[in-house]
């Protein structure tokens, strides 16, 4: 669609001004914020960094009874916790083999492990963790394997499964795995398993605004309404008066309007340009890395808009 270029100059500054992105953007420290803190981000601190994942799984022996996909399956989704800044992108047009890769794009790990008997189990037991050795198969068995200088590089790192307890795969005596993995370095855009963010969400900032004094018994009533810490008592002239703390720690329950005497004397609303973003990580990323990441993908998407609108091509 042609474009005048009153109206290119209108976009370009909503999109500067932030009316199509985040005005104010704060940490996720959901419930709530600190008194005199200020926890706004620094856009020179921005920083992009994907992730690592299991690509390619090279499979010498697996006698369990999970099946070689589905275990291929299995362990491309354990978080892996490496600095993937330290690593370049893995050329897409190379060939499937496992001498591919080298130390600047690829970790490599290694899953051995063989299941026997336990020759000092009680003869009246029948508890597998008694009876068998290494029947249980956890991400802690997986073993990092240096390429090149990799051992020198990350000598200070701990490369390897961001948790040790993920069960991989149970076994019986004379059952075995022989497993050599390839991890590369990707964006959650390929493929969920490079994905650092377990769940994100977001929401307003809540305002609440006492309409008129609230004294007395009112005044605890009110306080009970709302979570704990959006509401305090203070003492004037012997009498307690509601005051609003901390809007932010509030769920939104709307438990004041129930009341008949209260829900007049309060205003609920929320900042429209003040959002709170609640990230969880995997653990290969902290959350406050993520928040920034995905910030700075959005000021990209922004300025190559701005480009195209200043591009000839532009009618």
């Amino acid at each position: 669609m042609a474009a005048t270029m009153k109206n290119v100059d209108e976009i370009r500054s909503r999109v500067i001004l932030g009316e199509f992105g985040v005005k104010n953007v704060h940490t996720t420290d959901f419930p709530g914020n600190y008194p005199g803190y200020d926890d706004t981000w620094d856009m020179e601190k921005f920083q992009k960094v994907p992730t690592m994942a299991i690509e390619k799984v090279f499979i010498y022996n697996n006698t369990s009874i999970v099946q070689d996909e589905v275990l291929a399956h299995r362990l491309g989704l354990i978080p892996i916790k490496a600095d993937p800044r330290l690593f370049e992108y893995r050329n897409a047009g190379e060939q499937s083999s496992e001498e591919e890769g080298s130390e600047i794009d690829t970790i490599q790990l290694q899953l051995k492990i063989k299941c026997s008997r336990n020759p000092r189990a009680s003869k009246d037991s029948s508890d597998p963790r008694e009876l068998y050795l290494n029947h249980m198969v956890y991400s802690r068995d997986i073993k990092w394997v240096p390429i090149g200088n990799q051992a020198d590089v990350f000598a200070d790192s701990s490369i390897g499964p961001v948790n040790d307890d993920i069960l991989i795969a149970q076994l019986r005596p004379g059952q075995e795995l022989d497993i050599i993995m390839h991890c590369v370095k990707g964006i959650g855009k390929d493929h969920a398993k490079f994905s650092p963010v377990a769940t994100a969400s977001y929401r307003l900032l809540p305002e609440i605004t006492l309409l008129e004094p609230v004294e007395g018994e009112k005044a605890e009533r009110l306080k009970r309404c709302f979570s704990r810490g959006v509401i305090d008592l203070e003492d004037v002239d012997g009498e307690k008066v509601a005051k609003v703390v901390n809007s932010r720690l509030d769920t939104c329950s709307r438990e004041v309007l129930r009341h008949d005497d209260l829900k007049n004397v309060v205003k609920l609303g929320r900042v429209r340009d003040h959002f709170i973003f609640t990230v969880e990580s995997t653990g290969i990323l902290p959350p406050d890395v993520l928040v920034t990441e995905a910030i700075k993908v959005l000021m990209a998407k922004c300025q190559r808009f701005l480009s195209e609108l200043d591009s000839p091509d532009m009618e």
